[in-house]
């Protein structure tokens, strides 16, 4: 709809356009057919036409027409709040997904700070996998759970940096189950390289919610309790990661899509960038640690041989490889290609836990249309018979996966 603004024309004057236009007395005066312009006669009267400025039109019977601002931000605590409004989530999800993103940024500003607040370096201690612990490792392992337990909304708390599954303490004890990574790519903080978070929440499972306190063990039964709510990834209620790059980007879904909210430092607010992601159908970027080569097995290695020769735009795929799922999954998101990690002659079993890190990426990739793979069945149907359990794993955009199918079988 437009607001008449008059614009001065000289022309004849006609009915019509005093009809549409809104003028004042000084700007127009017709009396006895006389103009107001007394050095103008004959034919040469002025006209007055209309030059329409938008405005925000009235009210209709499908509702009001609300005009989006230019200015406009979301941050995730309000798309959050949406989410659960429109029925999507609950007010306990909500939570529990809020207090991760606490947990993020609080890794995220330890992270920017490590070198200055000594924090880089070995622990001294080992995981339950074997591995050397870095000093964030256990940093971040205790916020992530003490962010998780005082939301008095998670039950059973899984990390990859615990021997067994933390069953919380009645007092502050909800229903999710959220298992997690805490630090993705720890290997990478030394040197300031990309490094990441993954969660998954899964339904609550009350015949296996028990009491415990902090400082007791837990027996044969409440461990194989535990053990059973190793739900396979297709019943995730919710999965993301946190990426701590150049920018530190929260990325989730909650069965309805892939969004991503930045941390925009200015405020200390996560906020809405990328809404809707969806991988495209295929990418030229692969990412394998070819390291181990020598190590794969012959269909895979001549998998790998094909990419690295020129396709028909007469160049090869760029073999990417960053050392952190987190950065693989976050650029193939957005730019499509594949990732590997395969079972090999000194791990038959391949590197990636399926709990805490290939369970929920996969789910991510699928709701963002991509695939995921450990080259046999699909991810998300594998049920862990183990909280550490450990699988090969191939994803990404899903004409790539398809590709590799075709060799692997």
């Amino acid at each position: 709809m437009g607001e008449a603004v008059p614009t001065l024309l000289w022309n004849h004057l006609s009915s019509a356009s005093l009809s549409i236009c809104r003028l004042c007395p000084s700007q127009l005066h017709r009396s006895h057919g006389r103009s107001q312009y007394p050095n103008v006669t004959g034919s040469f009267r002025p006209r007055i036409s209309c030059k329409a400025v938008e405005i925000e039109a009235p009210a209709t019977a499908a509702g009001p027409r609300i005009k989006k601002s230019t200015y406009g931000i979301e941050n995730l605590t309000t798309w959050l709040l949406k989410q659960e409004q429109a029925g999507h989530i609950d007010a306990e999800l909500t939570i529990v997904l809020s207090s991760i993103s606490l947990a993020c940024k609080q890794i995220a500003s330890l992270l920017q700070r490590s070198s200055i607040i000594n924090l880089t370096g070995a622990q001294g201690t080992v995981n339950i996998q074997g591995e050397d612990q870095k000093k964030l490792d256990v940093i971040s392992n205790e916020l992530f759970c003490n962010c998780l337990r005082s939301t008095g909304r998670t039950g059973i708390i899984a990390s990859e940096e615990e021997d067994v599954p933390v069953a919380v303490e009645e007092t502050y004890s909800g229903n999710y189950i959220v298992v997690f990574d805490p630090i993705d790519g720890s290997a990478n903080i030394d040197t300031s390289l990309t490094t990441g978070s993954i969660f998954g929440i899964y339904a609550p499972d009350k015949q296996c919610l028990f009491n415990i306190d902090d400082d007791s063990a837990l027996d044969q039964a409440e461990q194989k309790c535990i053990v059973s709510v190793c739900q396979p990834g297709s019943n995730l209620l919710a999965a993301g990661y946190c990426l701590y790059s150049s920018s530190v980007v929260f990325t989730f879904s909650i069965g309805r899509g892939v969004h991503s909210f930045t941390l925009d430092p200015t405020y200390g607010e996560f906020v809405l960038t990328h809404e809707n992601i969806k991988i495209p159908s295929s990418g030229r970027i692969y990412s394998f640690n070819e390291g181990n080569y020598d190590l794969f097995d012959e269909k895979l290695k001549k998998y790998l041989d094909d990419l690295r020769k020129p396709g028909p735009n007469g160049k090869p795929y760029s073999g990417r490889y960053i050392g952190c799922l987190v950065g693989e999954i976050h650029r193939m998101l957005l730019l499509g290609g594949i990732y590997g990690n395969p079972d090999n002659k000194n791990s038959k079993n391949g590197n990636l836990r399926l709990l805490y890190e290939c369970a929920p990426m996969s789910y991510l990739i699928e709701q963002a249309g991509g695939k995921a793979t450990d080259g046999r069945r699909r991810i998300l149907d594998i049920k862990p018979d183990q909280i550490h359990q450990r699988t090969p794993i191939f994803i990404g955009s899903p004409d790539e996966i398809d590709n590799l199918e075709k060799y692997l079988s």
